[in-house]
């Protein structure tokens, strides 16, 4: 017969079972969105191929930051598993339309061209996002200047693995054309794309934006186009290079600080 000290003790061990696994689904969901542009990948072009290597943030790209700190600042945020995840905004925006996406920042006026009739699923959730402020007050938290050249924003939380707890599917992946013997294609200056985990139909929210032509996979959504003025803001960013303490020089937060004070998507 279990004795009160024994019982004690097996709900003890129950417990801290409990948390282990709490704390290992926390990490292996920070694994997955702490992906920028692709899962954990910064992309760089290496003897005529794609080489991969670790380039995501981790957590607030702060150095020093703890597995476990960063599993229950994940748990925090993240829903719990009797949560659902929510739905994907109604589809309303007129889908033969264009739309422009600007961003009021710090470091100029930057205007995003859309073309719905080629994605509407991405430019309705803009359009859903920007109508609630959700832009707004945020930070373009990773800039790559090596390899691959973009500017990442659109994460409220400005670590590189928030979004808006929902997905939406990949769209106009045909327009970047056929894959090279790398596995590569090439991202025009200009474009802008959204980001994922890496997995087919995860993204969110964020999103990179190509100041210099950069290869990669043909895995993100290409729903807009910066003109001229704007791309000059976004490539004098990169000149600037990368602030220290970022994952390495050429991949961290921006040196040039990107905030965001206003988004708006407006029907052209």
């Amino acid at each position: 017969m279990v004795n009160h000290e024994q019982r004690r003790r097996q709900l003890a061990r129950e417990k801290y079972l409990r948390q282990q696994q709490r704390r290992e689904t926390a990490r292996a969901k920070a694994r997955r969105r702490n992906a920028v542009i692709a899962a954990a990948l910064a992309v760089v072009v290496a003897g005529g191929g794609i080489a991969a290597a670790a380039g995501a943030f981790s957590g607030d790209g702060k150095k020093g930051r703890t597995e476990d700190s960063a599993a229950k600042s994940e748990q925090s945020a993240a829903p719990s598993p009797s949560e659902s995840k929510k739905p994907e905004p109604k589809l309303t925006i007129d889908k033969k339309a264009k739309y422009t996406f600007d961003l009021k920042t710090s470091q100029g006026d930057i205007a995003i061209a859309m073309d719905a009739a080629k994605t509407p699923r991405t430019v309705n959730s803009f359009n859903h996002l920007a109508e609630k402020g959700f832009f707004d007050k945020t930070k373009c938290h990773r800039l790559t200047t090596q390899g691959i050249f973009v500017l990442q924003c659109g994460d409220p939380e400005g670590t590189g693995a928030g979004g808006p707890g929902y997905n939406i599917p990949d769209e106009n992946l045909d327009a970047l054309g056929k894959p090279g013997a790398d596995g590569a294609v090439t991202y025009k200056a200009g474009t802008v794309a959204m980001a994922n985990t890496g997995q087919p139909n995860s993204g969110g929210s964020q999103f990179f934006l190509v100041y210099k032509d950069s290869k990669l996979p043909p895995s993100y959504t290409p729903f807009g186009t910066m003109d001229a003025a704007s791309l000059k803001v976004v490539a004098a960013v990169g000149k600037a290079g990368v602030a220290e303490g970022g994952q390495s020089p050429a991949d961290g937060a921006p040196k040039k600080a990107v905030d965001v004070s206003k988004a708006t998507v407006k029907k052209n």
